[in-house]
C-alpha cells in the first residue's frame, strides 16, 4: 500500500502578486497647518512693497520738473535725505527679514513708528498739511491695525500718528508757514485716522474669526472625507462610481477583489464595466434603461464565487453618475443551504421512523427466509436481491440522516500537506486492502481553513469513488490527490484523480443531484453530501477532466489560502 508525498520545494503563495487598490481622488486637499502666518507674511510683504514704491515715487516727484514745486519746497535737502533713507530701509524688509518680522509685534511697532516719522519729516519739508503727504498716515494706521494683533499697540500707532500730525502743524503755524486755519483739516485728518484704525481693527477681527472658522470647517471636512474613504475602502461590499456610459470612475478595495480576482494588477479607473464582467454591464444597462433591477447572481470567471449587484442613482431623478454595489453571494448561498438542510432534517426524522422500522422487518424476514432449507435456488436468489436492496435503502437513509444531524462547521486552519499525508495513512489502514494513493503537493506550509472532520468525510467519499472506478477500468485500485493554487484568485485547489473512464457528458449535469448514481450498488447520496459539506465550508466541488484527460473531482477552497 504505497503512499507517496511529493514536496520538493517551498513556494511563496502570492509570488509578487498584489492587489491594486483604486482610491477615490481627493475632493479636498489637506488644509495648511500655518495658514494665518503665511497670510500675514504676504500682507507684510505687500506693505513693504508699498513702502518701496512710495519712496521711489517721492524721489521721482522731487527730481521731476513738473512736480518739483509740490514736494520739498521748504527743505529739499531734508526731503531727499529722508526719501533715500526710507527707500534704504525697505530693501532688507523685502528679503528674508520679512518672514521673521511679521511675527514680532515689537519690531512691527518700530517699523510703523519709522514710517510715521518718515512721512511727517517729508510733509514738514514740503509745507505740512498743504502738501497732502500727511494723508499717507491713514494707510500706515490701517496697515498697523491689520498686521499688529495687539489692539493696544495698533491704537498707539494711530495716536502717535495724530499727535505727530498735530505737533508738526502747530510748529509750522508758529513758524509762520501755515495759518491757524490749518488746525481744522489737521484735526479732521486726525479723527479720520482714529476712525479708520478702529474700523479696520473691527473688520480684521471679524475676518480673522471667519477665517479661523473656515479653516476649522475645512479641516473637519477633510478629516470627514478621509474617514469616509477609510470606511468605504474597508467595507466588504464592493462600491463603484460609474458614469452614464458605464465608465468606472472610482472603485474600492472590495470591488477590486470581487471583480478582478485573476488580474488585480490591471485594475484601474477609467475602464468600462464590461471589461470586468459582461453580465454586470448588461444588468447595469438594463437598470439604466428601465429603472428596474432584479438582482441575479453571476460569476466573474468560471468557477469563481458568485456575486450579486445592486444599482443606485448618485443624484435622484438624474441621468448622471450611479453607484454600483457588488457583494459576495456566498454568505447568502450558505444561509439558503442552511435553511434547506434544516427542512431536510425535519423530513429525515419522519423518514427514520416511517422507513427504517419496516425496512428492518423486511431485512430480518429476508435473512430468516435465506436460512430456510426448503428454498429452491431461484427463491434463494430472490431473497439475496431483497437483502441487497434493503442494504442499499438503508445506506440512503443513513446518508440523509447524516445531513440532517450535521452540526455547523467548525473551521480550523489546516497545514494541508501534513494533514493530507496523515489522512491517507489513516484511510489506507481503515481500507484494509491493497490500494495505491499518491499525493502531489508542492506547498509544505500551505494553510487552508476548513472543518477537518468535514474535509475527512469529503475526501473519504471521493477516494471511495475513485478507487472503485479505477478498479472497474484497470483492475487496480489507484487514486491521486493533487494540490495546486490559483494565483489569480489565491484559491487552494484539491484534485481527486482516478484512472476510470470518466463521467459521460450527458450525466455530468446530474452528477451532484441526490439519488443519482452510475453504479447499481450506489445510494446516489455520496456526491450530494460531499458538495453540501463543501458549500457550508465556503468551498466548491465540481467535476472536470485534467489536461491528460483523467477523471477529476476538484475542491476549490474559496477562503484565501495562506
Amino acid at each position: 500500500m504505497p503512499v507517496t508525498l511529493c514536496a520538493p520545494s517551498h513556494h511563496s503563495l502570492y509570488k509578487d502578486r498584489h492587489f491594486a487598490i483604486v482610491n477615490r481622488p481627493a475632493i479636498l486637499t489637506q488644509p495648511p497647518l500655518h495658514a494665518p502666518g503665511q497670510q500675514n507674511i504676504a500682507l507684510f510683504r505687500i506693505y513693504v512693497a508699498y513702502r518701496s514704491l512710495l519712496s521711489v515715487v517721492l524721489l521721482i516727484m522731487l527730481v521731476s520738473p513738473n512736480t518739483r514745486q509740490l514736494v520739498g519746497a521748504l527743505n529739499p535737502t531734508l526731503y531727499l535725505g529722508v526719501a533715500l533713507a526710507y527707500l534704504a530701509t525697505s530693501a532688507p524688509l523685502l528679503g528674508s527679514l520679512s518672514s521673521r518680522l511679521h511675527r514680532n509685534q515689537k519690531m512691527l511697532f518700530v517699523v510703523f513708528l519709522v514710517d510715521i516719522a518718515a512721512i511727517m519729516l517729508l510733509a514738514d519739508a514740503s509745507g505740512g498739511m498743504v502738501s497732502g503727504l500727511p494723508i499717507l498716515l491713514i494707510i500706515t494706521a490701517a496697515a498697523s491695525s491689520v498686521l499688529i494683533g495687539n489692539r493696544t499697540l495698533a491704537m498707539l500707532i494711530a495716536s502717535v500718528s495724530v499727535l505727530a500730525l498735530l505737533f508738526d502743524t502747530v510748529r509750522l503755524i508758529l513758524a509762520g508757514v501755515l495759518t491757524p486755519s490749518a488746525l481744522f483739516p489737521a484735526g479732521l485728518l486726525g479723527g479720520l485716522i482714529f476712525g479708520v484704525s478702529i474700523m479696520v481693527q473691527v473688520i480684521a477681527g471679524r475676518l480673522g474669526r471667519a477665517e479661523e472658522l473656515a479653516r476649522n470647517r475645512a479641516s473637519d471636512l477633510y478629516n470627514l472625507q478621509r474617514l469616509n474613504e477609510q470606511i468605504v475602502q474597508h467595507m466588504e461590499t464592493g462600491i463603484l462610481l460609474v458614469n452614464h456610459d458605464g465608465l468606472v470612475r472610482v472603485m474600492n478595495k472590495a470591488a477590486t477583489t470581487l471583480l478582478a480576482p485573476e488580474r488585480p494588477v490591471a485594475v484601474e479607473q477609467g475602464r468600462q464595466l464590461a471589461d470586468y464582467s459582461a453580465e454586470l454591464a448588461y444588468q447595469f444597462e438594463h437598470w439604466k434603461d428601465t429603472g428596474l433591477h432584479r438582482a441575479k447572481p453571476f460569476s466573474i470567471i468560471e468557477g469563481s464565487p458568485q456575486v450579486i449587484a445592486h444599482f443606485r442613482e448618485l443624484q435622484p431623478n438624474t441621468r448622471g453618475e450611479a453607484l454600483v454595489f457588488v457583494e459576495d453571494y456566498t454568505p447568502v448561498t450558505q444561509y439558503a443551504q442552511s435553511l434547506k438542510l434544516t427542512s431536510l432534517g425535519r423530513l429525515t426524522a419522519s423518514i427514520a421512523h416511517e422507513i427504517r422500522n419496516p425496512l428492518g422487518a423486511i431485512s430480518h424476514a429476508a435473512q430468516l427466509l435465506q436460512e430456510s432449507t426448503d428454498l429452491t435456488e431461484a427463491d434463494r436468489r430472490l431473497a439475496d436481491i431483497i437483502q441487497q436492496h434493503c442494504v442499499r435503502v438503508n445506506e440512503i437513509v443513513e446518508s440523509v440522516m447524516q445531513i440532517s444531524r450535521r452540526e455547523p462547521p467548525k473551521p480550523e486552519y489546516i497545514m494541508l500537506s501534513e494533514w493530507l499525508n496523515d489522512f491517507v495513512v489513516d484511510y489506507l489502514k481503515a481500507l484494509n486492502r491493497p490500494a495505491d494513493i499518491s499525493i502531489d503537493c508542492d506547498y509544505r506550509e500551505l494553510l487552508v481553513e476548513f472543518d477537518p472532520e468535514n474535509l475527512r468525510r469529503v475526501l473519504s467519499n471521493l477516494l471511495d469513488n475513485a478507487l472503485r472506478h479505477s478498479k472497474i477500468a484497470t483492475g487496480k485500485e489507484t487514486a491521486k490527490l493533487a494540490v495546486g493554487i490559483d494565483f489569480g484568485s489565491h484559491q487552494c485547489l484539491v484534485d481527486v484523480i482516478d484512472a476510470g473512464t470518466g463521467v459521460p457528458a450527458t450525466d455530468q449535469a446530474k452528477l451532484f443531484e441526490p439519488f443519482f448514481t452510475t453504479v447499481e450498488q450506489g445510494s446516489g447520496m455520496g456526491l450530494y453530501l460531499c458538495r453540501e459539506l463543501c458549500e457550508i465550508n465556503n468551498a466548491d466541488l465540481h467535476y472536470r477532466h485534467t489536461a491528460a484527460g483523467e477523471s477529476c473531482f476538484r475542491i476549490s477552497l474559496n477562503q484565501r489560502a495562506m
